[in-house]
């Protein structure tokens, strides 16, 4: 109790400031004088859980029995193996469509990093069921054909054509670039069964890859001609990306 003005005040802190920073009492004697010590000496007990029985009574019959007989609740396994057996997890199968990058839009012309027309710039047409890009050089322009590339092996530029009137024929999926296995299989046995016969002719392009490379490269170049700037995208489209010294590939803009 303070006397202050001739009025009795009462209360206040328990550990009054004497200047900033500086209280009356240190941590130990203001910590007693709180009186947490006798909460923590004395903690609220809980309620005992009942422990559930291991085995039960049953009545049996017969005199000779005993008339009861204690039975487990939880039986025991009868076979136990000596070796643990793992087992096989089924093979899952997850047939899911890669996502396709904000930055490839069909129309954009994007710059192959890898494979044997690595630095040619193409034009993105569509993302086939697979996952994979389908594109075009076009083939009259930079010699890259209809094929089809994942999208982590291409950098897409700000350049875009317009192709939405372009209609893409429906038998450009992912079989129509799929060959033969068995044909394939056969021209190999053929050509390791005689190690002197002369060798055989690659990979030749049938009637109708060149039919359709012919069509879709007409429609390209007619796009193409539309656009203001048709001189420049035709020899943009034509020159290969290359880096010279003193130029850095994450520091530009494609």
């Amino acid at each position: 109790m303070v006397e202050v003005g001739g009025k009795v005040k009462t209360g206040g802190h328990k550990n009054p400031t004497l200047m900033p920073g500086v209280h009356r009492f240190g941590r130990s004697t203001a910590y007693h004088k709180k009186g947490i010590w006798i909460k923590r000496k004395n903690p609220a007990k809980k309620p005992a859980v009942p422990k559930k029985p291991l085995t039960i009574e049953k009545p049996v019959r017969g005199e000779k029995n005993g008339k009861v007989r204690l039975v487990p609740v939880k039986k025991s396994k009868k076979y136990h193996p000596t070796l643990s057996a793992n087992k096989k997890n089924a093979k899952r199968t997850f047939e899911s469509k890669s996502k396709l990058r904000g930055s490839l839009t069909p129309g954009t012309i994007c710059v192959l990093l890898a494979g044997r027309h690595a630095g040619k710039r193409v034009i993105f047409l569509k993302q086939l069921e697979s996952g994979l890009l389908l594109i075009n050089g076009p083939f009259k322009i930079n010699g890259v054909p209809l094929r089809r590339v994942h999208q982590r092996y291409v950098i897409a530029t700000s350049t875009h054509l317009d192709v939405s009137k372009y209609a893409l024929p429906q038998t450009l999926d992912d079989n129509y670039f799929r060959r033969n296995k068995a044909v394939v299989r056969k021209e190999r046995q053929e050509q390791e069964g005689d190690i002197f016969a002369a060798p055989k002719a690659g990979y030749t392009v049938n009637d109708t890859r060149k039919t359709d490379q012919v069509a879709a490269d007409k429609v390209i170049v007619d796009i193409v001609k539309a656009h203001p700037e048709k001189k420049v995208l035709f020899k943009y489209l034509g020159s290969p990306f290359c880096l010279r010294s003193g130029q850095y590939p994450h520091k530009m803009k494609f």
